[in-house]
């Protein structure tokens, strides 16, 4: 009747009452239906914005979906086929999204009549299936506070998904109803036959959500009983991985003071690369038995969902609910998001055998599929014998508490070894697949095994796995040295073109020791210490906005100093912020270096001046250095920034003046060019020199979560930067140590005073 149905059927009434053989009684019945029409009136009007309702579902499904085959992409790119979750991860947004994505299931009165309505809504039991499966390896990166919040969340998520479809399916809301005979329809002989109108009552679609609902239950336990087991291995892994680092260090200072060549640091980067890789609560957790399980789990849904579509696809367009046209959208895009995020999950499903296990200990464990290793239930039997979290003044009370804490803990326990039991033997599924293609590439193993042997007999100490009996497979091991490769061979086309050019035309070090003397005491403007507020990267820019402000110097010249430097800073801030000097004053004067090479850099001002027009009366490279000297001495401000960088330019031109004494005077504006140029290739050189250290200083890190992290950030520097250490290793190093050569003063002190 439209939207004036209630108009139109008032009308009708009144039309009736005019006659008088109809009886008032009969029309004053059918006066009652006006509020039934009133209220589908008002239903019709609320649910216009349904079809956008239904593409904010969609969109949200497609977010997530990209986020998953991103996941799959970075692994394949990146050699790890147990598909690390790097963008898909659980948290709180993560989650939002999923709750807008599965809003069909949770729907509990909105009829769903047509074949795509229905399909539309177990397909997001599906699609909630794939999501948790991707889901399940991110909680190996989240430290115990997340893992116990996020865990909680999916939980609440999951319990309310499942008690709701549990009541559309005891109501019949999750059920499809065909129609016999269409309504009040009429034989040949005029017989009312509205008797025979009847519902014929379909469980198919309730079966298959007791399905999918079996399966969501079985991957909330699958995150429950590994979130307890990450607790532990955690704790494990972190502790062989010490003693690794420790013996990975004692290699490090037997390789030599000061002097790591590329070759030794390759060696010490695929160390780092192995034990972060297999000590990576990651990896580990994509290799156990829960999420072999989900794999299994995931892929049964996925052909579920597979077989639903192939039985509806000739019901596509049969669309009835209030969402119209955009249940086809939400059911199309959902499916595509089960069929590519059941790829990872089913890699993830052989992870468990084909990346780390032999043949031997598949067998093994075949055969021990009931054997619960310690670490499954050590978190929980540690928090049963812990002492009370709480104080209680009662003694009674205290042991009525602690014994049924215990009593509760020991029920865990059980059902702990039960979810891992079961796991297990879901995991048994592909073995048999594993174990044929395994057998048949062992004869080709054999033949190489000797090789193999001594090329990874080294690398072998530093794989750290969670069961003593388990032997990394060779395969695994290869993989892991192939991407460290990968990686280096990636970075190398990456080298600072410009930067190399600049450091080969230093031979030496001695433009270090140029632009200070210790025998000269500069007075300090700005600041209240009296120090030396140079550093390696405040220093070169200031240098360098010396050098491009000379005159009468060529722009291509000037463009290639400034992309030189450029480059280097990114490596001389790296050096500086990676032996941390804690010291307020050499924080700030890295944050001033920073802004000012911004302001050098992109406008050729130097605080404010323009470069060029500086001193535009000067003609010999004396009065430029003056200029300078003059205007960073007559500077008047209160920001610190500003104050620390006149303080550099005062401080580097006085003592270049004192340093270079008559000399300065002869010199033409193009040798101050070439001296300054040669000082910062200098400066940038000493600098770099400590890049063996940073490399093998960003190996390691105490975070377990971003040890992988840190090591390919480590990989990375080393193939960028391997031509510039070949370059340096011939120079020949002040005799300073470690901690003395990463300092600008020790290195000008030692070069204007060698013997000291």
């Amino acid at each position: 009747m439209g939207s004036n149905s209630l108009v139109e059927y008032n009308k009708i009434l009144n039309q009736l009452n005019t006659y008088t053989n109809i009886p008032q009684h009969l029309i004053s019945s059918f006066r009652h239906f006006s509020l039934l029409i009133y209220r589908s009136d008002e239903q019709n009007r609320f649910s216009e914005p349904m079809p956008w309702i239904g593409i904010y579902i969609a969109l949200a499904s497609l977010l997530c979906t990209l986020a998953m085959v991103a996941d799959l992409v970075h692994g394949i790119r990146a050699k790890k086929l147990w598909f690390p979750s790097k963008y898909f991860t659980l948290n709180a947004a993560s989650l939002s999204v999923i709750a807008v994505a599965i809003k069909l299931p949770m729907d509990l009165n909105n009829s769903m009549p047509g074949h795509t309505d229905q399909d539309a809504k177990i397909g997001s039991l599906a699609f909630m299936c794939t999501m948790m499966a991707n889901l399940l390896p991110s909680l190996a990166t989240m430290d115990n506070k997340e893992l116990l919040t996020n865990i909680i969340a999916l939980s609440v998520l999951v319990i309310t998904l499942v008690v709701n479809v549990c009541i559309q399916i005891k109501t019949g809301l999750l059920s499809l109803y065909k129609y016999q005979d269409d309504l009040f329809e009429t034989t040949n002989e005029g017989k009312d036959q509205s008797s025979s109108y009847m519902y014929v009552y379909t469980h198919r679609y309730g079966i298959v959500s007791t399905f999918y609902l079996g399966m969501l239950l079985m991957l909330l336990l699958t995150y429950v009983s590994s979130s307890v087991a990450i607790l532990k291995s955690k704790q494990i892994l972190n502790s062989k991985y010490q003693g690794g680092h420790e013996r990975a260090l004692k290699e490090l200072e037997s390789a030599g003071r000061g002097r790591l060549t590329v070759e030794k640091l390759k060696q010490h980067v695929t160390s780092y690369w192995i034990m972060a890789g297999t000590s990576s609560p990651g990896f580990v957790t994509a290799c156990s038995a829960t999420t072999s399980a989900s794999g299994v789990i995931c892929a049964c849904s996925a052909g579920l969902a597979v077989l639903l579509m192939y039985l509806t696809i000739g019901y596509l367009r049969e669309y009835k609910s209030d969402y119209k046209w955009s249940m086809l959208v939400i059911f199309i895009t959902q499916f595509i998001g089960v069929i590519l995020g059941s790829i990872a999950p089913l890699f993830r499903c052989f992870a468990y055998f084909s990346f780390n296990l032999s043949i031997k200990w598949m067998w093994n464990h075949h055969i021990n599929v009931f054997k619960v290793e310690s670490y499954w239930t050590q978190k929980l039997c540690d928090w049963k014998h812990s002492s009370i979290p709480f104080s209680v003044s009662s003694r009674i009370r205290k042991v009525i508490i602690r014994n049924l804490i215990s009593a509760i803990l020991s029920i865990c326990i059980g059902f702990q070894k039960t979810v891992v039991v079961a796991c297990k033997m879901i995991a048994l599924i592909p073995i048999l697949l594993v174990i044929s293609v395994l057998y048949c590439t062992s004869c080709w193993k054999r033949m190489n095994k000797s090789e193999q042997l001594d090329k990874f007999k080294d690398l072998r100490r530093y794989i750290f796995t969670l069961e003593e009996d388990i032997e990394l497979a060779e395969r695994t091991l290869k993989g892991m040295t192939k991407s460290v490769n990968l990686v280096i061979r990636k970075a190398e086309k990456q080298q600072p073109s410009n930067l190399i050019k600049l450091l080969e035309g230093c031979s030496s070090f001695e433009g270090v020791g140029g632009y200070g003397n210790g025998s000269l005491h500069v007075p300090v403007l700005h600041t209240e210490d009296d120090h030396d507020l140079t550093c390696w990267s405040l220093t070169l820019v200031t240098l360098t906005a010396i050098a491009i402000s000379i005159p009468n110097v060529s722009k291509k010249v000037t463009d290639r100093l400034l992309s030189s430097v450029s480059e280097s800073l990114v490596y001389v801030t790296l050096v500086e912020e990676s032996f941390n000097i804690a010291s307020d004053g050499y924080v700030s004067k890295q944050k001033a270096a920073k802004s000012l090479w911004l302001e050098v850099e992109l406008y050729h001002k130097w605080l404010g001046n323009e470069l060029t027009k500086l001193a535009p009366q000067v003609t010999t490279a004396k009065q430029i250095l003056e200029s300078f000297r003059d205007t960073a001495e007559n500077l008047n401000t209160e920001v610190g920034s500003l104050n620390i960088c006149a303080e550099s330019m005062y401080h580097t031109t006085k003592t270049f003046l004192f340093s270079y004494g008559d000399t300065i005077d002869k010199a033409s504006r193009e040798e101050l060019f070439g001296e300054l140029s040669s000082m910062i290739a200098d400066l940038s050189a000493a600098c770099l020199t400590n890049l063996p250290r940073v490399i093998a200083m960003k190996c390691h890190t105490n975070v377990i979560e971003k040890r992988e992290e840190s090591v390919h950030a480590a990989t990375e520097l080393l193939g960028e930067t391997m031509q510039i250490i070949n370059m340096l290793q011939d120079h020949q190093l002040p005799t300073l140590n470690t901690e003395e050569l990463r300092l600008t003063d020790k290195w000008r002190g030692y070069l204007k005073h060698p013997s000291s």
